[in-house]
């Protein structure tokens, strides 16, 4: 049993957990109790942490206290939605934990898990128990307790891995949604999976990958010689765009984690088709690039199974090459300032992204539901803002401690706005005015979020039970500030169903945008039959090409 690890160590750790993160993504992002389709918990943990598992693949290890220094660096420039940020803040007090140490005892490494605990909890504004800070803190608390009577590190690692399992399993109780879902806490889960394979690696029992797309390939007793498939999973969708990205960006992604690709490119969509070893990594970059329907992956080795009984071993790991073509992600140093005041917008759909221009935003950043962007993106925007101050919007409730994280990371100096939705981003870039001071907008942007209501349109991803609405799966599910509407078989119920929400508000302005999925001629229909339930208040319809959403409605 050791007692100390270095930094060689606890690289394989970090990377032993992502591979961990990667395998279960799907899985964790399953447990989201709404049923809407916004279920990337698992996403966004995986990708920050993946950005640290690039980063310490590139790079020989160092101390153990450089190493967790590069972890953190890098999974706060990566760091996606909230639980990413978390995720960031727990690594980035635990690399000031381990700061200057060329080895980390059982004591100095649960030491600084706990101040990587207190990172997270002093960053959250109102941090909620039966969360993953839950399961963090009680999983810190024990492994300090077993440092202090055993200096063995696989038995900290193992006590906080059992105290974490038992808050984990306690979440279901603190929680009163999680609670009537059965269900226990996303992020939570995706911590202990990390715990576990960290303790897999130490015990000998987990290898570490060879490439960032997932665990080593092995040979297992079933394998027959001769027989091999490439690649595993069959995978087909399609994109319904909803901007100009290159499409050459996505084959050469593709191409660097499948093969037998074929791109049809129509005016608004693309089909696709490939063989990889990796199908969530590849939809998760298709959403870049607009909406997915007609999603299907089949696995080829149980459709190869031979009459023995015996499956096709796989030829090679999910692995890319370390010079694939992507999109260069290096981040700029920042632009000389030509003006006081600038401001940068997260927005997806082509139509909002021409909106926010046309209201004066310097920058836009592409992202929104089911695709958050990562901190240095949002930083990218910042510094290519050629001003001394810039205001952000992230203009989704998941996007807001990522945009918060650019603070430290530029000399520019940026106020985060936080906008909850488009809408509210939308009503507050109205009153940009650059005769305003900084603290003069500061103010007026706040004061707008509180004068817009949001009523967001999306489907149902699965059958439900919530807060009194029996949910059928395709049904249009509508929210309004967050708060479950109703779901509804038609647009004729779902602007009945609106109504009585809508006019209860008494609104001068009422503004529908209209998302990629909506034929213009159906929204106009919709928005004609609202406007004639709310005879009082100016109707408009404007088309944003939003992916996810079908309508977007403003009411103020």
């Amino acid at each position: 049993m050791r007692e100390q690890i270095d930094g060689a160590a606890l690289r394989n750790m970090v990377l032993c957990a992502y591979d961990a993160l990667e395998a279960n993504e799907q899985s964790i992002n399953e447990l989201n109790v709404f049923p809407v389709p916004d279920g990337d918990t698992g996403t966004n943990m995986r990708l920050t942490l993946g950005s640290a598992a690039t980063e310490l693949r590139q790079k020989s290890a160092g101390t153990v206290g450089d190493t967790a220094a590069r972890v953190a660096s890098a999974e706060l420039r990566g760091a996606r939605g909230n639980s990413g940020v978390i995720l960031s803040l727990l690594f980035r007090g635990l690399s000031k934990g381990l700061k200057g140490l060329e080895t980390a005892s059982a004591a100095d490494y649960a030491k600084a898990m706990t101040s990587g605990v207190e990172a997270a909890y002093k960053a959250v504004m109102k941090p909620a128990e039966g969360t993953i800070l839950t399961v963090s803190r009680l999983a810190a608390e024990a492994a300090v307790a077993k440092a202090k009577e055993s200096t063995g590190f696989e038995e900290m690692i193992y006590a906080a891995l059992e105290a974490g399992k038992a808050a984990l399993e306690d979440t279901v109780n603190q929680n009163p949604v999680l609670k009537k879902a059965g269900v226990v806490d996303a992020g939570g889960y995706g911590y202990i999976l990390m715990l576990e394979a960290m303790l897999g690696w130490l015990e000998g029992r987990v290898e570490v990958s060879q490439g960032p797309g997932g665990a080593k390939a092995r040979t297992g007793t079933d394998a027959v010689p001769g027989r091999e498939l490439k690649y595993a999973y069959c995978t087909e969708f399609i994109v319904r765009r909803a901007n100009k990205k290159s499409l050459d960006l996505l084959r050469a992604y593709m191409g660097n984690l499948g093969d037998s690709i074929v791109m049809v490119d129509g005016e608004d969509t693309v089909k696709v088709h490939l063989h990889t070893n990796a199908p969530g990594r590849i939809l998760t970059q298709a959403l870049t690039y607009g909406s997915l329907t007609a999603v299907k992956v089949e696995n080829m080795r149980e459709q190869n199974i031979d009459p023995e009984g015996h499956a096709p071993t796989l030829a090679v790991p999910d692995q890319a090459p370390a010079s694939q073509p992507e999109e260069d992600h290096a981040i700029p140093e920042p632009v000389p300032a030509e003006k006081p005041v600038g401001t940068v917008c997260v927005c997806a759909g082509d139509g909002l992204e021409e909106l926010f221009r046309q209201l004066g935003a310097d920058g836009i950043v592409s992202g929104g539901q089911t695709m958050n962007p990562a901190t240095e993106d949002i930083l990218r925007a910042v510094n290519l803002t050629p001003a001394d101050t810039v205001f952000v919007f992230p203009n989704n409730k998941n996007i807001i401690m990522a945009a918060e994280q650019c603070v430290p990371l530029t000399t520019k100096k940026v106020i985060v706005i936080p906008s909850r939705t488009v809408c509210q981003g939308i009503s507050a870039m109205m009153r940009l005015s650059p005769d305003s001071d900084e603290q003069t907008l500061e103010r007026e942007f706040n004061d707008a979020l509180q004068t817009v209501h949001t009523i967001q349109v999306t489907y149902a991803a699965r059958d439900s039970e919530f807060d009194g609405h029996t949910i059928k799966a395709g049904e249009y599910l509508t929210l309004m500030d967050g708060q479950l509407v109703g779901s509804f078989a038609d647009t004729a119920s779902l602007v009945d169903g609106l109504d009585p929400a809508i006019a209860d508000l008494s609104p001068e302005f009422v503004t529908v945008y209209y998302g990629a999925d909506v034929a213009e001629k159906d929204a106009e229909d919709f928005s004609g039959a609202l406007g004639a339930k709310l005879p009082d208040a100016e109707t408009s319809l404007i088309r944003g090409g939003q992916p996810v959403y079908y309508y977007m409605i403003s009411v103020e």
